[in-house]
């Protein structure tokens, strides 16, 4: 019989996976950090989701580049940065209220911890 734990890391890790794949299309949510706590809670409660995660067509690519090399594509980090300023300015447009300076910041924020990300080298695998 399987234990509370594991029921509680299999339901952080799937929420965690939800919270990552939302982080592709929304840029506010960081993708990778919500990935590899995933891999973390499966590694830990389920082989069988471990393994569907790290072999996963997209999902395994976040994984395997941040535990191999410790960082993330060039061109992953444009992209991210770039959504996020066109989803934020799209939005502070719309709301035009005192939320835009709360939205800045946490765009700011956001902006250095993607910039802070050690950049892949071209040549690795």
């Amino acid at each position: 019989m399987k234990s509370i734990k594991t029921y509680l890391l299999v339901i952080i890790g799937t929420i965690s996976l939800i919270l990552g794949t939302i982080g592709i299309i929304i840029p506010i949510l960081p993708t990778t950090p919500f990935i590899l706590l995933a891999s973390f809670c499966y590694i830990r409660s389920s082989n069988r989701l471990y393994y569907w995660l790290i072999n996963h067509k997209l999902f395994g690519k976040y994984i395997y580049d941040y535990l191999v090399h410790k960082s993330v594509k060039k061109s992953a980090k444009i992209t991210a940065i770039t959504l996020l300023w066109l989803s934020l300015g799209i939005t502070i447009y719309l709301i035009n209220s005192y939320i835009s300076f709360i939205l800045i910041f946490i765009g700011i924020v956001v902006s250095i911890h993607i910039i802070s990300l050690k950049t892949l080298p071209t040549d690795a695998k």
